[in-house]
């Protein structure tokens, strides 16, 4: 937002009037240099006190000439003076509006936004998943408490808080409780066990999702009310080592995942009480035949994962399909298992 004012109209006005401020002290500079002998300094220094008429006394007497000389640059020197520091002022008070606005239009979408995903900590981690989010359109609002975040959220347009998320009164003024989730990042796993139980505490039925570095915080954070823990460094460490011992499975869950190039996915589609496929087993669904789509697992309605499932496996309402195929298929076959 600042780059875009400072190099807006405004700006360019700026610069103008630095650029002519610049030639106006050169010329007035040079003028009593080759009019009065002075040295570059002295005369430098006597332009500068004319042309922002302080009113200090002339270091030397000048001669006629130089006081015809004196009278013109006071009069083309405060024009443009006075230009200059008309253009900052503008800019400044353009600025004060603008971030006044910005900050009325940022607590109404604090206030209105609903069914969205709190995501405490805006680090490295942070950032990945932000993207991730809103390039699938998912609402989204961060809380960090870092005050450099809010410039590399402004151009993004995602709404954000600058405070502590451990917090409850920042939580509720995130709208947790109207929130569909909560995804805690922050760097210390006391700070996340926190966010954990006071969210839980405000949103008994939120989902949460939260980082943990050790394994201990893990099973803490899962009885502080926790959903699902991450260990980033377990993940980590693990797909090293898959991608040494199967390269060429690690290589193609990695296109199927989260290769946006290649016209190949793998989604979760839900089964609504609507659908037409309800009660229809894998292959009189017409799935596999009309989509050409590959069920590589079904989650039922209890949890149960039944993974690479028979022809017959039955498609009942809640069951959650792990799918495979084009973008444009499986498309397709999230209308229909919704009951579109």
């Amino acid at each position: 937002m600042i780059r875009g004012v400072i190099f807006g109209g405004s700006g360019k006005k700026i610069f103008r009037g630095l650029i002519l401020l610049g030639m106006i002290l050169l010329f007035g500079t040079m003028g009593y240099m080759l009019i009065e002998g002075w040295s570059f300094f002295e005369a430098l220094y006597m332009t500068v006190i004319t042309i922002t008429t302080v009113g200090y006394q002339e270091i030397r007497e000048v001669d006629e000439t130089g006081r015809v000389f004196t009278i013109f640059l006071i009069f083309i020197g405060m024009g443009i003076m006075a230009y200059t520091l008309g253009m900052v002022a503008q800019t400044m008070v353009e600025f004060q509006v603008r971030s006044l606005f910005g900050r009325k239009k940022l607590g109404s979408t604090i206030k209105s936004i609903k069914n969205h995903y709190i995501l405490c900590g805006y680090g490295r981690m942070g950032r990945i998943v932000s993207q991730e989010l809103k390039s699938r359109n998912i609402p989204l609002l961060i809380v960090d408490n870092s005050p450099e975040t809010k410039e590399s959220l402004e151009p993004l347009e995602i709404p954000y808080i600058i405070d502590d998320a451990t917090s409850e009164d920042v939580l509720m003024e995130a709208g947790i409780e109207r929130a569909k989730g909560l995804i805690s990042l922050v760097s210390s796993d006391a700070d996340n066990l926190f966010i954990t139980m006071s969210a839980r505490g405000l949103s008994p039925s939120l989902f949460i999702l939260v980082r943990a570095a050790e394994e201990s915080t893990k099973k803490k954070l899962l009885r502080g009310g926790a959903d699902r823990v991450v260990m980033p460094y377990l993940i980590g460490g693990q797909k090293i080592a898959q991608t040494i011992i199967r390269p060429t499975v690690t290589d193609f869950l990695d296109l199927a995942v989260n290769n946006e190039t290649m016209d190949l996915k793998m989604e979760e589609l839900s089964v609504g009480d609507g659908s037409r496929l309800k009660g229809l087993n894998l292959v009189n669904s017409g799935i596999r035949q009309e989509m050409d789509i590959i069920i590589v697992a079904i989650r039922k309605s209890d949890g149960k994962m039944n993974f690479n499932p028979s022809s017959q496996a039955l498609i009942e309402s809640g069951d959650m399909l792990i799918a495979m195929g084009r973008t444009v298929d499986l498309d397709r076959l999230a209308k229909i298992l919704a009951g579109g």
